[in-house]
Order: C-alpha cells, then sequence, then structure tokens
C-alpha cells in the first residue's frame, strides 16, 4: 500500500505520476460504524423474532427476512472496503521526453480477441485495430496481433484489406494529429474541416467497407477480391473440412515493420492474424485460451515486455494512452511488483437514460478507486497493459517455461517470417500444447472460471502482484454496450456462472483471498464474487410484504407500527 498524502514517482526534472486521496474518507469511516451498530441491532431483532414465533408462517417469514437481512449486510460490508482508502491518479505525459527517447521505449504487443464475423462485424474490429496501431508510439515497437476464435476468411480478409488502408491512414493521423483515430469515428464526427485529402482518405475508406460488408453479407471471398498470389495461398487454407470448431492453425502476417512502410516512409506495425488449431477432443477454454495462445505466439515473434489486452469493440480514444502507462512502469519504486494497469471501461452509443444501465459506473469507474488504495483494481478483460513478466510466476521467482523461446526475458533475433519462428509459432498454437504443462493454472492467463479476466486478475494479486488504475479526463477507450434486454440477460447470466466458479472454488475470495491479500482485499473481491446472491434477497423481498399483509403477519417493530395504524 502506498503513502498517503499527495505522493507519486519523481525523476530529477518532474514528476511522472501522482495520486492523493479523496475526500470525505475519514467521514465514511464514520457512517460505516454507524451503519454497522444500526445493522446488529436490527440482526438481534429478526433473531428475537424468530425465537419468540408462535406459528409455522411468522417463522418462516421471520427467518426469509433474516436470510434476507443477513445477505444485504454481508454485501454491504464487503462494499464498504472500496471506501477505506480510495485514491485518484494523474499521469505527466509530458515528462517522459525528459528522462526517455523513444529508441529506449519498451515494445508493446496488443491482442485483439473476435470470435464470430456476424456478432461482432470485421469492420468493427477493423476499426478497433486501426486505431490501436495510430498510436502515438514509435511503430517498431508495435505489433498488434488478432486472434480469429472463430475461423474465419471473412476476417483475415478484413484485415488485409485494412493493412492496405493503414498506408495512408497511418502518416495521415500523424501528420493532422487527429485524436479519434479510429476512421469509423473520425468520419462521423463533425469536428474536422473539409479538404481534398480528408475527401480523398474517406473516399478509401468507404470503398474498404463496401468491400468488406459486401463479402460478410454474401459469406464467401469471391475470386475477384483476390488479387495477390500471396492472399490465394492464405485462403487455401480453409478447405472443405474446415469448421469454427475443428481447424488447423492460422498465423498470417498481414504487416512486417522490417519490410512495410506507409506512404511517408515510415515503418508500419507487425499486423499478424492468429487462429489457433480447435478440434473436438481437445478443451479450449474460451477467451483465456485464445489469450493464452497470443502470448506464446507473440513470445516467439516478437515477445514485447508489454501487452495490451483489448476487446474487439473497445477503440483507442486517446492516442497518448501507451505514454500514461509508461509513467508508472518507468518509476523503479513501484516497477518490481507491478503487474498490469487497468482503464476503466467507458462507452459510447447509450440510450438517453441507459434504461439497462449498461454503464456499471460503480463497476468500472468508481469501485476501482477503492481498489487502487489498498492493492490494486481488478482486471475487466480490456483496456489492460501487462508487464509480461507477470504472467509467468510471483514477483520473486519466475516460473519456468518449457521452451526457452517463451521466456519472457528471451530476446527475438530472427524476422518473423521466417520458416523457423513460423514453425515455431504454429507449435506452441496447437490445441494438444498445453498438455501436462501449467499453463491457465500457473502461468498465463488462467482457466476455471468463464469470467476469465477477475479470476486471472484475481490470482494476479494473491501470487503478490500489484494493479494500478488509471483514469485521465478523457477515456483512454470507448466501446459497445449492450442494448438489448436479451444481451443483457446473456451477460448476466455468463457473468452469474463464472463468479460462482470462483466462490465455489478453493480460491474462494473471502477464505484464500483474505489469507492472501489481506482481509480489505479479500472483501472487495468478495463484493463482486458474491454477486449472484443479490437474488437471494431481491426474491424474498419481492414477495414477502404482501403475502405479510394477506395473512396478517407483523414484519414491523410494534413502535414503527403505531405510526401506520
Amino acid at each position: 500500500m502506498e503513502g498517503g498524502g499527495l505522493k507519486g514517482g519523481c525523476t530529477a526534472h518532474a514528476p511522472l505520476h501522482t495520486f492523493e486521496p479523496l475526500r470525505r474518507t475519514a467521514l465514511n469511516r464514520v457512517f460505516v460504524v454507524v451503519y454497522s451498530c444500526a445493522l446488529f441491532a436490527l440482526l438481534y431483532r429478526h433473531a428475537q423474532m424468530l425465537l419468540y414465533s408462535t406459528t409455522l408462517l411468522s417463522f418462516s417469514m421471520t427467518l426469509s427476512l433474516l436470510i434476507s437481512d443477513l445477505v444485504l449486510a454481508f454485501m454491504w460490508a464487503c462494499g464498504q472496503a472500496f471506501r477505506m482508502r480510495p485514491i485518484r491518479r494523474k499521469e505527466f505525459p509530458e515528462s517522459l521526453k525528459r528522462i526517455m527517447k523513444e529508441e529506449d521505449f519498451p515494445g508493446l504487443d496488443v491482442f485483439i480477441c473476435t470470435a464470430d464475423p456476424h456478432k461482432e462485424p470485421p469492420m468493427n474490429v477493423v476499426n478497433t485495430a486501426l486505431s490501436l496501431m495510430a498510436y502515438d508510439y514509435p511503430t517498431e515497437k508495435l505489433s498488434v496481433y488478432v486472434s480469429d476464435d472463430g475461423g474465419s476468411a471473412l476476417t483475415l480478409f478484413a484485415f488485409m484489406e485494412a493493412a492496405k488502408f493503414a498506408f495512408h491512414w497511418l502518416p495521415f493521423c500523424r501528420e493532422h494529429n487527429i485524436m479519434d483515430r479510429s476512421p469509423q469515428v473520425y468520419f462521423a464526427s463533425n469536428y474536422h474541416s473539409w479538404s481534398p485529402e480528408i475527401e480523398k482518405i474517406k473516399m478509401m475508406y468507404e470503398n474498404m467497407k463496401v468491400k468488406v460488408e459486401h463479402i460478410v453479407d454474401k459469406g464467401e471471398i469471391s475470386d475477384e477480391y483476390i488479387t495477390e498470389d500471396q492472399q490465394r495461398q492464405a485462403f487455401n487454407k480453409w478447405t472443405n473440412g474446415f469448421t469454427r470448431i475443428h481447424h488447423p492453425t492460422i498465423i498470417q502476417v498481414i504487416l512486417d515493420k522490417s519490410n512495410d512502410k506507409d506512404v511517408s516512409g515510415h515503418c508500419l506495425p507487425n499486423l499478424i492474424y492468429v487462429s489457433r488449431q480447435k478440434c473436438n477432443s481437445s478443451p479450449h477454454h474460451f477467451k483465456a485460451g485464445a489469450l493464452n495462445v497470443l502470448l506464446r505466439v507473440s513470445a516467439v515473434m516478437t515477445n514485447a515486455s508489454i501487452i495490451l489486452t483489448q476487446d474487439c469493440d473497445m477503440y483507442s480514444n486517446d492516442p497518448q494512452t501507451p505514454l500514461r502507462v509508461l509513467c508508472y512502469l518507468s518509476d523503479s519504486a513501484i516497477q518490481s511488483k507491478l503487474a498490469y494497469i487497468q482503464f476503466p471501461q467507458r462507452f459510447h452509443g447509450l440510450n438517453k437514460n441507459d434504461i439497462y444501465a449498461s454503464e456499471y459506473k460503480r463497476l468500472f469507474q468508481v469501485n476501482p478507486m477503492g481498489f487502487d488504495g489498498l492493492k490494486g483494481p481488478n482486471y475487466v478483460g480490456s483496456g489492460c497493459f501487462f508487464c509480461r513478466r507477470a504472467l509467468f510466476g510471483g514477483p520473486s521467482a519466475s516460473f519456468p517455461i518449457e521452451v526457452p523461446e517463451l521466456s519472457p526475458n528471451h530476446v527475438v533475433d530472427k524476422p518473423i517470417k521466417s520458416q523457423e519462428i513460423l514453425s515455431l509459432a504454429h507449435q506452441v498454437a496447437g490445441c494438444n500444447y498445453e498438455n501436462q504443462t501449467k499453463w491457465g493454472s500457473k502461468c498465463g492467463f488462467r482457466y476455471g472460471s468463464l469470467v476469465e479476466d477477475f479470476y486471472t486478475g484475481y490470482r494476479l494479486q494473491c501470487e503478490g502482484w500489484k494493479g494500478l488504475f488509471c483514469h485521465p479526463e478523457r477515456a483512454a477507450f470507448l466501446g459497445d454496450v449492450p442494448i438489448t434486454l436479451f444481451d443483457i440477460i446473456n451477460q448476466c447470466k455468463r457473468w452469474c456462472i463464472g463468479l460462482c466458479e470462483v466462490t465455489f472454488s478453493k480460491y474462494n475470495t473471502l477464505i484464500f483471498g483474505s489469507h492472501s491479500m489481506g482481509l480489505l482485499m479479500g472483501l472487495s473481491y468478495s463484493h463482486y464474487a458474491f454477486w449472484p446472491i443479490w437474488c437471494v434477497p431481491v426474491t424474498l423481498y419481492s414477495f414477502l410484504p404482501q403475502l405479510a399483509l394477506l395473512n396478517k403477519v407483523s414484519i414491523f417493530p410494534k413502535r414503527l407500527r403505531a405510526r401506520f395504524p
């Protein structure tokens, strides 16, 4: 835990970052004490009424109320852990230039996951990738990996077209210093003035969009769109027996920074398409499995020390985001135990009243500040920058890796298109590679829960790692939210199942978590892990008052009842 007051990582010139506790923290602590007394009084009354119940009906209702209020009291107590020491951080990216040259920046590998070209339209994924490729970061240090868990040729085609557009889009962003670097967002806004250059590049984008959406609607790639032998060889891998749940590994290097340069002469970042091998007899572990394949493939090909995991519908809204991350990673005082830096998930396109409460402000923006004052926020699956080393064992000792090339300390000294590199990359992306290894249990993203993000961050912090919450005024990332009741229910169902898997495992947040991280962190994680039990008081309180009224059973204290004759 960091000390109180206004503090931060400082250099001889200027601070790189600062933090300060939020106001009214002391008042929150006093409130907890007072409210706790009221809760004990309420529970005491329930217990007393339970002992003196004279009928089965009153006994059942009192017991139900006691159970409901115990659950509510427990969830309230867990939530108060966030209020014990919330802090707010601020970064100063402009100070980086005084202590570090661009050529000394660490490498950055970006992981984008997609699974279905119909549920996750390739053009949306392409816009996300282009916004990340256009970061204000040395392109020779940047690599973007796209995991296509659906194994769709349509997604690969979309990225081949996006690569052609990137030759023009990246220098355009750099020359005009635009902030909205998702082409779709930029061209839909009214903030840019008209010019022949803008009209020209907009026309290029629209042509790409029409072509990609046409082949997605058609469901296949016509020969008229395949103009190069390299493309034809890539698409020939989709044979008659190829299905989304049974297919070989496909790794396609679409852009290579050592060969490809944009129209202004600058090198382009690496862009690699990965579809891991799948077969019916091997478990694939959903998104966690896809991320672990990207972790191994990227280690073989580029092995950057920083990894960004990003959902396919969360585009970059601030091109200086990696520089904010370096403000923390360059601070030697916190670097040794820093596992990840989490940015909040923020959304656009919400309806006016957000009738399904899809923004989740408390989950993504409020509670993480409370987490941050303890040992750091939970990992929420997107917008998170990892130190690669953190995924290979605890802070004091790394976990031994079965292949030396997968070590976070390995230096890649061969071209990514070399036969040796591609052969090893295909090997580590195989569906049987993880058999008899510790992948998913001791290293990499963790298996065992449908909420792999929550579980991975939790396990890393139990091992001794810390996280940081970075919440700049301008959103670092913006994405889409479910806007239909069907999508909301499906999302909540997955969360409930995944959280129950954590709660009823040997890594229970209340027992194992409190022992490993301390009581407050254990309670904070329990506030999420026990989230499904909200259904107990909600259901009981939906029916009990009406049943009590119909059966003339009192559920209020006598003094209170006297006021309502």
